[in-house]
């Protein structure tokens, strides 16, 4: 991968697209650090959680900037989720489905209500933030005073603004076509920034107690074996065969040729821990954005938090459920089977048509419990970690840093940037040929 950033960096067209990109990810950074008008920081996530909430992934996924009160405090959040409700009505709705076949106008008008939807979500994000954290919100000028609720207002709306900012900086980084998505690029940024402050914090921990030291070492071996594991099931594939019948069409002859059908193990990627997740912890933000002082808030946190073998065990169960939801979406062996016997393709000792979709279905169901029994320990690992390690603290701030999700999410976008550049080197290369 860094060989391919070096030899990138010497093509002037490519390295004037990455320069742009980097000034762009500076610029979502600096927006990370402006602390929104009227949000108290260091009070905003008052008891650093071990595990992972709706508040905590979202702090995780914005690089700090909602526990700093930052205007961008929201991040990709909202288009996060914006894109995955607009994935799955597009599966329930035949409208959306059509549209989403259209070619390029189509994809034109997803984005669009992508944007919309993403504007809504804002909205109510910004408002859950400032009903959740009321008790913080003051502003100040000299010896005025505002309202309460006035600065409630400014601070939905500045929030609001910072998450279509956050968008239209995601759309730029995509739009240059040398990184991938933008947005996955921002939630790499804002992964890697959280966890600097969890390894320093680690660091500062174990300077004061050094019986931390040697449980720190075995973990950061720990993490690199997790890393190579998420590698390796990353790129792992089944290939099923396909060949093409022969076709004479005027004077020339077509097919004939061998190919495959990559199934890859996960390919759901890290969807369904954060559908998991967001399901789970969606009754506990409700609780406490309308009622803190709830027993039932009480109750929810003791024998379904983040800590309890409850959660533990549903957690696990969703991740199932929604990795194979999420398999039947992204993998249709029915449109598949439908276009190989349209192109006169065929799976070698299956007929085409129903008999094809049905060993394709078989596969994949097969891989993906794989790659869900996968999912899931990658999700449960921190929990169990945690019961573990009660006496090290130091621990505690770097599995905090370094989270199942973050993991899956660093490993993705890392690959998915390495073969980006690989295909603008290869076009460029192949351009040089012709010329």
């Amino acid at each position: 991968m860094f060989k391919t950033l070096f030899n990138a960096f010497k093509v002037k067209d490519i390295r004037n697209k990455l320069l742009i990109v980097l000034a762009l990810i500076l610029v979502y950074r600096v927006g990370c650090a402006i602390v929104c008008p009227g949000l108290d920081i260091g009070t905003l996530i008052e008891e650093e959680t071990t595990g992972t909430t709706f508040f905590s992934l979202m702090n995780m996924l914005s690089g700090n900037a909602l526990a700093n009160g930052s205007i961008l405090a929201l991040g990709v959040s909202p288009y996060i989720t914006a894109s995955i409700v607009i994935q799955l009505l597009t599966v329930a709705i035949p409208a959306l489905e059509r549209l989403a076949k259209q070619g390029e106008d189509g994809k034109k008008k997803m984005q669009f209500y992508t944007r919309i939807t993403a504007l809504v979500l804002a909205i109510a994000q910004a408002v859950g933030i400032v009903v959740s954290f009321r008790d913080n919100l003051s502003l100040r000028v000299g010896e005025i005073a505002f309202p309460t609720w006035l600065v409630g207002i400014g601070v939905v709306l500045l929030l609001t603004a910072g998450a279509m900012f956050t968008v239209w900086i995601g759309e730029k980084i995509t739009s240059l076509g040398v990184c991938g998505s933008g947005m996955s690029i921002l939630i790499f940024v804002g992964i890697l920034a959280s966890s600097a402050q969890g390894i320093s914090d680690a660091i500062k921990q174990a300077i004061d107690d050094p019986n931390n030291i040697w449980m720190i070492i075995i973990y950061i071996v720990a993490v690199i074996l997790i890393f190579g594991l998420i590698v390796f099931m990353d790129n792992s594939e089944r290939r099923v065969p396909v060949s093409y019948a022969k076709q004479i069409k005027g004077r020339r002859m077509y097919g004939g040729q061998d190919t495959y059908i990559p199934i890859k193990l996960n390919s759901s990627g890290v969807m369904p821990i954060i559908f998991a997740t967001s399901l789970l912890t969606l009754p506990q933000l409700v609780m406490s954005i309308f009622w803190p002082d709830s027993s039932a808030l009480a109750w929810y946190n003791e024998y379904l938090g983040t800590s309890s073998w409850v959660y533990i065990v549903i957690l696990a169960l969703l991740i199932f459920a929604f990795a194979f939801f999420y398999s039947m979406i992204t993998f249709d062996t029915n449109d598949i089977s439908r276009r190989l016997q349209q192109q006169g393709g065929f799976v070698k000792g299956i007929r085409p048509g129903r008999e094809t979709s049905e060993y394709l279905k078989k596969i994949s169901r097969r891989i993906t419990l794989f790659g869900a029994f996968f999912l899931a320990f990658l999700a449960l690992l921190p929990s169990l970690a945690f019961k573990a390690i009660d006496d090290y603290s130091a621990l505690t701030s770097l599995i905090n840093a370094f989270s199942a999700t973050g993991l899956m999410i660093i490993v993705s976008v890392a690959l998915e940037f390495d073969k980006n550049l690989e295909a603008q080197m290869y076009m460029r290369n192949y351009k040089g040929f012709l010329d």
